[in-house]
């Protein structure tokens, strides 16, 4: 009695793994229809699993019976197929193919399913716009691609867990109901049945948990984390993601540090066979903004800006003099060698420096022979001109950009140049990977309205040697915060904590809480950490986006199995949705009635 669909044929080989040692084995293989085709009544079906192809070749002379089965088949139909491998021979053999010098003659055939038609091949080489690839997300996830990067990202996650696991840190889970916290960004928020009028909160981090973890004597945790955040989406954002999320006490900056490149270099070995450079370089946040005008640069790019504030405090050129009177900055971008940045490509870079937030964007061409091309060369004076010169060391063939702004604003616009001309250029410097750590951060910035906010989050410790301005200069408080950054993408990020419960609450003081506030809020962790809590400090990887830089991908959404889109949505799933009104009425919700919509 056959007790299930698959009967005798139980499979003994991937289709992948076929190989010449093979040839004269019985095997059986298992897998989905990826092409069929007829060649004067012998039929060759391509099989596939997520190893690969195997061709399987039903004659009807020696196996009548499994060839009409194969004639049945289609596109994507899903098979089990017994059969010998046997060799195809100099003139068959296919070089594009790992299985290409194999195949199976067929001796039994069962179709253990049917299939609609594929809306389309699922091949990698074919053009398929992402919308139609996220409505149909289980014929795209068929594609050899998309089975690649999410074999690497589970090959990560165990490298990861191993890395981790040799350094003395113990897995342990967070809860996914928690209490709202603010974190800079909204909270996806759950209504509590059984209390009435209050609400869990989806992580957005386990930020809070961990370091009691470490209160709690663990002294090592880590977590391969889900995290939420209700926030606009972009390609290297999703609303709900994974981080690789560690702690560890009684350490400083070094000790983390030493935790971050061993795990980071562990996993490229291991997963791609890339061997990272080491020890990272440290670099400090100052510094870098300055160089790169971004706290995450890809410095393989040779291009860096340059300040010339003081060139132009007292100018003659309006322009330059107006901004630097609103306490504004003159940054300039030196590219050498750009003759091939045409006039009308300068003007479209004018343009879309307007779209970055530009007010405008400035420029000088050195030509050939050294003379001056720009609108703006006849309202600089000598002495501008030798410092310019002097400071970018411009030359013939040299283009110089210019902005002048809010420092923030000539930063981010100018970043974003150097980037898109380092790659227009080729302005790159040999290296494949180039990991560092960013130190030396503030603690503390002004948001737009100019009030004092965490330049990170309020639980960072600040510079030992700055505790004494963290009551009269906050501004001026350098934190233990610290980034690490591949290619131009941030990892993650992580810091040293606070230990100290006064400590902690002169922070909520700096941040504008009153005492009584701080206790509503974060009471619980007051009270933790009054009760002997260790130095400690942590990390957060970004785990979707270290795959992604892995894979070399173009969104999060190629590398997460079910994503959303920009929108927040998840089309294939068809999520978000509508609820029933007596599941809101158990929830005690009432869905507001919207002007002109048909709520409640």
């Amino acid at each position: 009695m056959r007790l299930d669909i698959l009967g005798n044929l139980r499979r003994t080989h991937y289709c992948g793994t076929l190989r010449s040692e093979h040839v004269g084995q019985d095997v059986v293989l298992c897998g989905w229809v990826h092409r069929r085709r007829d060649h004067g009544g012998v039929i060759f079906i391509d099989l596939r699993d997520r190893t690969g192809l195997a061709q399987v070749v039903f004659r009807p002379d020696t196996t009548p019976e499994a060839h009409e089965r194969a004639e049945q088949v289609r596109s994507e139909y899903v098979l089990a197929v017994r059969g010998r491998v046997e060799s195809r021979g100099p003139d068959a053999t296919n070089p594009n193919l790992p299985t290409g010098e194999v195949e199976v003659v067929a001796a039994e055939l069962r179709i253990l399913n049917t299939a609609t038609t594929p809306p389309f091949p699922i091949e990698d080489e074919v053009e398929i716009d992402e919308s139609v690839r996220l409505r149909n997300r289980i014929h795209d996830l068929r594609r050899p691609v998309m089975q690649n990067r999410l074999e690497l990202r589970h090959r990560l996650f165990q490298s990861v867990r191993g890395a981790l696991t040799d350094q003395g840190l113990l897995e342990i889970e967070t809860p996914m109901l928690a209490r709202a916290t603010p974190e800079g960004a909204r909270d996806f928020l759950v209504p509590c049945r059984l209390q009435p009028g209050t609400f869990y909160a989806l992580p957005q981090s386990p930020q809070i948990l961990k370091q009691l973890l470490m209160v709690a004597g663990f002294e090592g945790y880590f977590q391969l984390a889900r995290c939420f955040r209700d926030e606009d989406l972009r390609a290297d954002r999703q609303p709900e993601f994974t981080q690789i999320d560690l702690e560890l006490a009684f350490v400083g900056v070094d000790g983390v540090l030493a935790v971050l490149e061993e795990t980071t270099v562990r996993a490229f070995r291991d997963v791609i066979g890339v061997e990272l450079p080491r020890p990272f370089p440290r670099l400090g946040f100052h510094d870098i903004m300055a160089r790169y005008g971004t706290d995450k640069p890809d410095t393989r790019i040779q291009l860096e800006l340059v300040d010339l504030t003081d060139v132009f405090a007292k100018s003659g050129y309006g322009v330059f003099a107006r901004a630097v009177d609103a306490g504004g900055v003159i940054r300039a971008l030196p590219v050498p060698q750009a003759q091939a940045i045409s006039r009308s490509e300068l003007d479209r870079l004018v343009e879309e420096s307007r779209t970055w937030g530009a007010q405008g964007l400035g420029w000088v061409r050195w030509t050939e022979d050294g003379k001056w091309q720009s609108p703006m060369a006849k309202y600089l004076s000598d002495t501008e001109r030798e410092k310019i010169v002097e400071r970018t060391s411009a030359g013939p063939g040299h283009l110089v950009f210019f902005v002048a702004d809010r420092e923030n604003v000539a930063c981010e616009v100018l970043s974003k140049l150097r980037i898109h001309l380092g790659e227009r250029l080729g302005c790159m410097d040999g290296r494949e990977w180039d990991p560092f750590f960013v130190l030396d951060f503030p603690l503390f910035e002004l948001d737009e309205r100019g009030a004092t906010v965490p330049m990170h989050m309020p639980f960072v410790a600040p510079a030992e040697e700055d505790l004494d301005l963290l009551d009269t200069e906050p501004l001026r408080v350098r934190s233990t915060h610290y980034d690490l950054v591949l290619n131009g993408v941030e990892l993650g990020s992580g810091s040293l904590r606070n230990h100290r419960s006064d400590v902690q609450m002169r922070i909520f003081s700096a941040l504008g809480y009153s005492e009584e506030e701080a206790r509503r809020r974060f009471g619980f962790m007051l009270d933790a950490l009054a009760t002997g809590a260790p130095p400690h400090g942590g990390f957060a990887f970004g785990f979707d986006r270290m795959t992604l830089l892995m894979t070399g991908g173009q969104s999060l959404r190629d590398v997460l199995a079910f994503p959303k889109t920009q929108r927040g949505q998840d089309v294939f799933l068809q999520a978000p949705s509508s609820v029933d009104t007596e599941q809101l009425n158990e929830l005690g919700l009432r869905l507001r009635r919207e002007p002109g919509g048909g709520g409640e």
